[in-house]
């Protein structure tokens, strides 16, 4: 049985000391475990765990990637890594970081990747390198605090639920409306839940809750990290889950956390993440935008409302009063705005709505005094400071309107969400900053090289890249005689979607202090898949799916009957598409939204004639290897659309400047979504079949085109409608 912790009610709780990550020895003792003299090499490490893999065999890309990071390490230079699908870029990077002293942090964007890592991956690699390293090596998953049960939050929160969720205003719960009787003893009942739960759990993750609960009952009893008193002055400090999992993630060699929580450290000065040499970041790709959003402010009326209520036992009611009137006045504001960017300065009712709620919240904040170790109940009155605290610095900020920062009112469909919200125009040099100091980066990523180019998202990632060279006279030669985005071998109709295309620029492969690597994929990706473009319709131009498009479409998945992955860029397209095969073909069609994603997916997977049609997070994150999914079809190129404010405002500073908004910004930005979805199709080395793309202009736009296709795995590439409904049509009969 475990140590026994007493609170200060006199209520014990049994506390079950945490399972290392690995069933590993404790810290201290794999500290006294370390081998020392020389030590196994990231090469010798990743032959191990290879050979300890079922039917494992050495994959050239993975070998030549773990060597790139020990030289990179040795070096003190950061690293690109774009390794394709199939590469094993996982075990790739574990390996030399086992070669690395301290932690080392492994930074993933997907819940997917960071479950693979945990679940499987490092347990395999501990297995395996045990032996080598004369020590099992440990691991640990560091998340955000908001992850973890907080037992101070468990102790209040039965008395919050009457003010904070039994009657929440309507626009902050989805559908709107009181909440009536049946709906709050549901909520208490998973309250009661997780107080039980609160007994047996040994890290307090919520991942490991099961069944779950909704998010309303979580907010209930978990902390985020502004609100946190710290250890040192919360009566429960010494039981805190979120506090020893920091404890543990400062003495494991390996450390997995996700985007969100390495922005955050980065914007908080790295206090949160330990100390380390190595920084791996997975899924790269998706960083920028992780920072931009861990940088994002906003103001809704709700939570401008609910600070108030919270904040009330502590002040005078004039200061609760002034609270409540700049909630009110910054609902009438936003209810009076369009939604949108705003670029001619704040609208005069969300500035004075502003005004007064940075001159409530600073009375406020001035009332309510410092938490002192002798309050009656300092959690409470953190909690109060800390929202009133971000209100008043978000009101101050879009007060300010510089000229780094992008302001716009975002209103959902159901007007269930009104908030007036600001962000970074660009986070490049946030990561130049923070990113890279006192520790070796490698960022990967099956999508980093767009246009067959390192230099677009090196600049994103903060890194200095220097413009590519000019093409050599014979490649200039050799452009002016096939033509733009055209091989010189390519017969009509027939080329390598991937090819390096004659006259384009050489890549940029490194800059100071960096390198790049394409590993390549293990893949045959021209043996395996066709790229089809159906270069034949109408450019698109209205929203929704365009009738020629529709049939092209029924045509494409009547050859092959089913096992289709629909990408719709909205949607109203995809509901379009569901209709038009429920209406003239038997064909199962899985529509997202009406089911729940996971149980789409399995559906998907399990049933061999069916399609499934979804948006933008069908683009990452489905992956159906086998013969259930062997066409892909994507409506149109996903470029950002008008309305996004962030891409809409880059773009336009872009233009200011003398360059192209368009070609900076949006060709980019479609590059990186095209590749993950065409990415969905070759998922292992049996895979065969062909991605449509319903949008001539990845053929005949001449500016980008050739840019997009040099983004996409080298598949076999066709033009013609009838080269590829004979494909799907040989592959329907195996």
């Amino acid at each position: 049985m475990g140590a026994v912790g007493v609170r200060p009610d006199g209520y014990r709780r049994t506390v079950t000391p945490p399972r290392t990550a690995t069933g590993s020895a404790t810290p201290s003792a794999r500290a006294g475990k370390r081998r020392r003299g020389a030590r196994p090499s990231g090469a010798e490490l990743l032959a191990a765990a290879v050979g300890a893999v079922p039917g494992g065999a050495a994959r050239p890309g993975q070998q030549e990637m773990t060597t790139a990071i020990e030289d990179c390490v040795t070096n003190g230079e950061h690293l690109l890594v774009q390794a394709g699908t199939g590469t094993g870029k996982s075990l790739a990077y574990l390996a030399p970081a086992l070669t690395v002293d301290g932690p080392v942090v492994v930074s993933t964007a997907t819940l997917a990747l960071q479950s693979q890592l945990v679940d499987h991956d490092l347990p395999r690699l501990a297995d395996a390198v045990e032996p080598l390293l004369g020590r099992r090596p440990t691991f640990a998953v560091l998340k955000g605090r908001h992850h973890y049960l907080c037992l101070a939050r468990l102790d209040n929160s039965t008395e919050e639920e009457p003010e904070d969720t039994l009657f929440d205003a309507p626009a902050a719960r989805p559908g709107g409306g009181t909440k009536w009787l049946g709906e709050a003893g549901r909520l208490g009942k998973q309250v009661e839940r997780l107080r039980d739960w609160a007994d047996k759990t040994a890290t307090g993750d919520r991942d490991e809750l099961d069944p779950g609960v909704d998010d309303q009952a979580w907010r209930l009893v978990s902390m985020p990290s502004r609100e946190c008193v710290g250890a040192t002055r919360c009566s429960f400090g010494a039981e805190c889950f979120a506090e020893a999992s920091r404890a543990r993630a400062r003495e494991a060699d390996i450390v997995v956390t996700n985007h969100s929580l390495l922005a955050v450290d980065m914007l908080a000065d790295r206090h949160i993440v330990p100390p380390h040499k190595l920084l791996i970041v997975d899924e790269a790709h998706e960083l920028a935008d992780r920072v931009s959003s861990a940088a994002q402010a906003e103001l809704v009326p709700e939570q401008v409302d609910r600070s108030a209520r919270r904040a009330r036992p502590l002040l005078r009611p004039e200061i609760a009063e002034s609270l409540t009137a700049a909630g009110d006045a910054l609902a009438v504001g936003l209810a009076e705005a369009p939604a949108g960017r705003i670029t001619a300065g704040l609208p005069t009712p969300l500035r004075e709505a502003c005004t007064l709620l940075d001159s409530a919240t600073r009375a406020a904040l001035d009332a309510i005094g410092e938490v002192k170790s002798d309050d009656p109940d300092p959690v409470r009155k953190q909690q109060a400071k800390a929202v009133l605290d971000e209100l008043s610095t978000t009101a101050q900020r879009l007060l300010e309107e510089a000229d780094h920062d992008v302001a716009w009112v975002e209103k959902n469909d159901s007007g269930s969400r009104r908030a007036l919200v600001v962000a970074p125009l660009s986070v490049a040099g946030t990561l130049a900053n923070h990113l890279y100091d006192e520790r070796t980066v490698v960022a990967t990523s099956a999508t980093l090289a767009l246009g067959g180019r390192f230099d677009t998202v090196a600049r994103a990632l903060g890194l200095d890249a220097p413009p590519p060279a000019p093409p050599s006279p014979a490649a200039a030669a050799q452009a002016a005689r096939t033509g733009p985005g055209r091989p010189a071998a390519e017969a009509p109709g027939r080329r390598l979607a991937g090819d390096a295309t004659a006259g384009v620029v050489v890549p940029a492969t490194e800059g100071p202090g960096w390198r790049s690597l394409d590993v390549g994929s293990p893949f045959d990706y021209a043996r395996q898949g066709i790229l089809y473009v159906a270069a034949h319709l109408p450019r698109p131009s209205v929203s929704g799916l365009p009738e020629a498009a529709g049939e092209e479409l029924l045509g494409l998945v009547e050859a092959l009957g089913g096992r289709t992955l629909g990408l719709f860029s909205s949607r109203r397209a995809a509901q379009q598409a569901a209709e038009l095969l429920r209406a003239r073909t038997d064909l199962p069609v899985l529509l997202q939204g009406e089911e729940a994603l996971p149980l789409l997916v399995r559906r998907f997977r399990e049933e061999r004639a069916s399609c499934l049609f979804g948006v933008m997070s069908l683009w990452q994150g489905v992956d159906v290897p086998g013969d259930a999914c062997q066409l892909v079809v994507i409506d149109r190129l996903p470029f950002p659309r008008p309305d996004e404010p962030l891409a809409a405002a880059r773009a336009a500073a872009v233009d200011a400047g003398g360059g192209s908004g368009f070609a900076a910004v949006s060709v980019p930005i479609a590059a990186v979504r095209l590749a993950q979805g065409v990415g969905r199709l070759i998922r292992a080395t049996g895979d065969r079949g062909v991605v449509a793309v319903l949008d001539s202009r990845l053929e005949t736009a001449r500016g980008y085109g050739p840019f997009l296709r040099r983004s996409l795995p080298p598949f076999w590439y066709t033009t013609r409608p009838e080269v590829a409904r004979g494909a799907l049509q040989r592959l329907a009969a195996t």
